[in-house]
């Protein structure tokens, strides 16, 4: 099989099963090469497969839906899953185990900036809960890091982050759990993301990383997360493995990853319906427009 460029989007632990597979050399096993082409701008992962620096990256559905908003005859599709729950939270200074969406009609809210997913979805989430999400009074231009201090330090009401920095705040005691996003079910999030035209060229290899992908997600889901802290380690030096092993622990027990990497499209369509809710797309192609599904029957057998 000719060897494969993998482009990964960011480096981020919720990507965990990724890393994973490449650490535990899940995809040699069946026979194919791949390299780690690594990212820093999550937009422009779909970019280096188009443009032919990479056959296959991983990152958000969302892209996929962005790009056949902007041309119907898009050659981007997505297939395969591994992060199909939303990896955010809603994070204040003090204990709130009676928080509703409804809530934050009286709050101040600092929205994560670095990519637009985590607000379409729960801009979704709090006009379902009935509240109108325009009204709401958001930080729309801070990193995650500066809104999670700002609520550690009690200038911010509530924050919207993600691993590792909500069980770095709750360890140390300066922040509190008040809302999880994955609690909505099934949210397209991560998947492969390649051309038509690569389905067809690469569908060998491709099908051989699925079962490789298969194996790593079924070892994750059969394993501690203390085993996948150690196997993911060198991917984030910065971090402790202690701390990493907090952050899957808390992330395996809300169901974040597949189990299989086949994509269901109940998690497509909250991911579709968010972003049409949102006006980030004005239409919805449709998830057999966009996912190629029956690579991974082909690959792994009917789901």
């Amino acid at each position: 099989m000719r060897p494969i460029t993998l482009q990964e989007p960011f480096r981020a632990v919720f990507y965990a099963p990724f890393y994973a597979a490449l650490a535990r050399g899940a995809y040699a096993e069946q026979g194919v090469e791949v390299t780690l082409r690594d990212g820093t701008v999550p937009s422009l992962a779909k970019d280096a497969v188009l443009e032919g620096e990479a056959d296959l990256a991983w990152g958000g559905p969302m892209r996929i839906l962005l790009a056949h908003e902007a041309d119907p005859a898009s050659p981007l599709r997505n297939f395969g899953a591994v992060v199909m729950g939303d990896p955010f939270f809603l994070i204040g200074r003090t204990p709130n185990p009676g928080f509703k969406l409804t809530d934050l009609a009286t709050m101040t809210l600092g929205t994560v900036s670095e990519v637009p997913t985590p607000w379409w979805t729960l801009q979704h989430d709090v006009r379902l809960a009935g509240l109108d999400p325009t009204t709401v009074k958001r930080v729309t231009d801070r990193s995650m890091v500066e809104n999670a201090e700002a609520v550690a330090n009690g200038t911010l009401d509530v924050a919207q982050v993600f691993e590792p920095l909500v069980s770095k705040l709750t360890g140390e005691g300066r922040a509190h759990v008040w809302h999880v996003a994955a609690s909505r079910g099934p949210t397209a999030y991560t998947t492969f993301t390649t051309t038509v035209a690569n389905l067809q060229s690469h569908r060998t290899e491709f099908k051989a990383m699925l079962r490789g992908l298969a194996k790593t997600l079924a070892w994750v889901a059969e394993n501690p997360p203390a085993a996948l802290a150690e196997t993911v380690a060198p991917y984030f030096p910065d971090l402790p493995v202690p701390l990493l092993t907090q952050v899957f622990t808390r992330y395996q027990a809300q169901g974040l990853w597949t189990k299989d990497p086949f994509y269901p499209e109940e998690a497509f369509t909250r991911l579709e319906t968010a972003m049409f809710t949102a006006g980030a797309i004005t239409r919805k192609p449709g998830f057999a427009a966009t996912a190629d599904s029956a690579i991974v029957a082909e690959a792994l057998g009917a789901p």
